[in-house]
C-alpha cells in the first residue's frame, strides 16, 4: 500500500490495472506502429498523443508514484489513464 502526501492509501490492484494499460500500449505500439496511423498512411498525431498520455499515466500510477502538485496528480492518475484510453478509442473509431 502506498500513499502520497495527504492522500489515502490505495490498494495495489488499482495500480496493477494502470500498469497493465501502460504496458499494453507500449507493446502494441512497438509491435504494430500502423496502429497510430491514419487510414491514408500518415501519422495520426491526436491518436498518438492520447495513447502516449494514457501510457505515461499508466506507468506513473502503475508503479505507485503520486505527484505532489494537484495538476500533475490528476494528469497522471488512474482516471486520466482510463479517460485518455477511452478518448483514443473513440478517436480511432470516429476516424
Amino acid at each position: 500500500m502506498t500513499a502520497g502526501l495527504g492522500s489515502k492509501p490505495t490498494s495495489p490492484g488499482a495500480h496493477r490495472a494502470s500498469l497493465a494499460v501502460g504496458l499494453a500500449i507500449m507493446v502494441a505500439g512497438t509491435l504494430y506502429p500502423p496502429l497510430m496511423a491514419k487510414p491514408t498512411g500518415g501519422a495520426d498525431h491526436m491518436l498518438a498523443t492520447l495513447l502516449f498520455w494514457s501510457m505515461s499515466a499508466g506507468f506513473v500510477r502503475g508503479v505507485g508514484f503520486v505527484p505532489r502538485h494537484a495538476a500533475l496528480r490528476w494528469l497522471f492518475s488512474g482516471w486520466a489513464c482510463a479517460a485518455a484510453l477511452a478518448a483514443a478509442v473513440g478517436w480511432k473509431l470516429a476516424n
